[in-house]
């Protein structure tokens, strides 16, 4: 989160949103004063119901919507004053559905923008080839195929890669998991994930899924009607202490178990081994999530795990005490 480089490509961008609004000539207020801080290299979530502004938002970050109020900044320099064009070629935007031009190979799709900005033909194929690899798809494989001979997920994979091919500042993305099927998604989350910690961008995504804001979010804000902003926090945070009553019936009642996705276990909830140690207990890893060793103690019908740090016992979790962790507090 402190702007170094990726890949040796741009530097990821900070971005402030200071009283950002938008107001429609009838009068309709889709975002009011909006004001957001987010670091050069985080993941920021934005999340609320239907109607609440959230993409409206996103697209005044690019000027596909353009703000009536307030400013938005990548690092010092405000976008509402430079060329839109220019401004949409340094931020890349991943939309639902993907948005490929069907008539045009993968290659020639992830190779768009760079082609627009004049890069020669072999410099446009090496970073063509680097990025397919980098999401999962083998360029000679893939890269001769159109859009329509690929699976959904498949897809979405390529939107990514064109998304990053001229090395944005920023990534944008807007509900961009949820046209595949829940397998898939899950899939496409956990390599988006795999794919964040090796690129480290600026990125900033719209979803209406709770789960998914708490797996893929540094930091999330749910937004109410009028794009008004309710909380700003980590999703250990929203989830235990929400702030408002609006965020309390938002996150719902089952946040503790929702909670235990975004909390490790850690040396400091484990009680001592046994005396008969830990050969017939189920095992977790030390660090892993409170929700995987809940699935683990439900799918073996036991109330404890052993905990073990490279496969040396460190304690044992008893479910009373990983179900502390989901409360507030805990």
């Amino acid at each position: 989160m402190d702007g170094t480089p990726t890949g040796g490509g741009q530097r990821a961008a900070s971005i402030t949103l200071d009283g950002i609004g938008k107001r429609y000539p009838d009068g309709t207020v889709a975002v009011d004063e909006l004001s957001l801080d987010i670091a050069a290299g985080e993941l920021v979530v934005l999340i609320g119901p239907s109607g609440c502004g959230k993409s409206t938002v996103l697209r005044m970050v690019n000027r596909l919507v353009e703000p009536t109020a307030g400013r938005i900044l990548l690092d010092d320099s405000d976008v509402t004053r430079v060329d839109p064009v220019r401004l949409r070629r340094r931020i890349g935007y991943v939309i639902q559905n993907v948005g490929l031009f069907p008539h045009q190979t993968v290659a020639a799709n992830v190779g768009t923008v760079p082609g627009l900005l004049g890069w020669t033909r072999e410099r446009t194929r090496q970073r063509v080839g680097e990025l397919l690899e980098l999401v999962g798809l083998d360029p000679a494989r893939y890269g001769r195929r159109y859009p329509h001979e690929l699976s959904g997920g498949q897809r979405q994979r390529v939107g990514v890669a064109r998304a990053l091919a001229a090395d944005p500042v920023v990534l944008l993305m807007d509900e961009p998991f949820s046209a595949v099927d829940p397998i898939a998604r899950t899939r496409l989350q956990e390599e988006f994930l795999r794919l964040q910690a090796e690129v480290r961008k600026t990125i900033v995504l719209v979803t209406h899924d709770l789960d998914e804001a708490v797996r893929l979010g540094d930091r999330i804000a749910v937004l109410s009607q009028g794009g008004r902003l309710e909380q700003y926090d980590t999703p250990a945070v929203l989830l235990g202490a929400p702030a408002t009553p609006f965020v309390r019936e938002f996150v719902g009642a089952d946040r503790g178990i929702r909670r235990l996705v975004v909390t490790p276990v850690t040396r400091d909830v484990v009680e001592p081994m046994p005396g008969t140690g830990h050969q017939h207990l189920p095992t977790v890893p030390l660090g892993g999530s409170a929700y995987d060793a809940l699935a683990v103690m439900l799918t073996s019908a036991a109330d404890r795990v052993a905990v073990l740090d490279d496969d040396r016992p460190v304690g044992v979790l008893t479910r009373a005490g990983l179900l502390d962790l989901g409360r507030p507090g805990g």
